[in-house]
């Protein structure tokens, strides 16, 4: 089980969450829960509705789009990010390819996080924007 002061660190390297406060990360990784995974385990689907945003702390897993893999995601990577913001479907498949251990945000937890420190909205929402514009691009 990982100490409040590591979830902080890891989130800490999150875009999403990189402007906010040590108080702020606090808070996030107050939520955050951390789950173990098996290889194999498809943790979104592409085309289906997100509920939560995902840090990998250990392990491995692929993103897929299309059938197609695009990227091998690793130790501190995250996603699941622009489906808890936007409220729109998952743009990848993204699969453990070894086992690991996650954190894990479901979307209650953040929009709760959004309701009790309003002051992380416009960071989150600037970092979300910067991501979407880089995928643009």
């Amino acid at each position: 089980m990982l100490r409040r002061d590591a979830k902080v660190e890891l989130l800490k390297r999150v875009p999403l969450f990189s402007e906010c406060s040590k108080k702020e990360l606090g808070e996030i990784a107050r939520l955050a829960d951390e789950i173990d995974v098996d290889a194999g385990e498809v943790l979104t689907s592409e085309g289906a509705s997100g509920r939560e945003f995902f840090v990998l702390v250990d392990g491995a897993a692929d993103v897929l789009r299309d059938g197609v893999k695009v990227s091998t995601l690793g130790s501190g990577d995250f996603f699941g990010e622009i489906s808890l913001v936007s409220d729109r479907p998952r743009t990848a498949t993204v699969t453990t390819t070894a086992p690991g251990r996650l954190l894990v945000v479901t979307d209650r937890a953040f929009r709760e996080l959004m309701r009790k420190l309003p002051s992380i909205q416009l960071k989150v929402l600037t970092a979300l924007a910067d991501r979407l514009a880089a995928d643009a691009a």
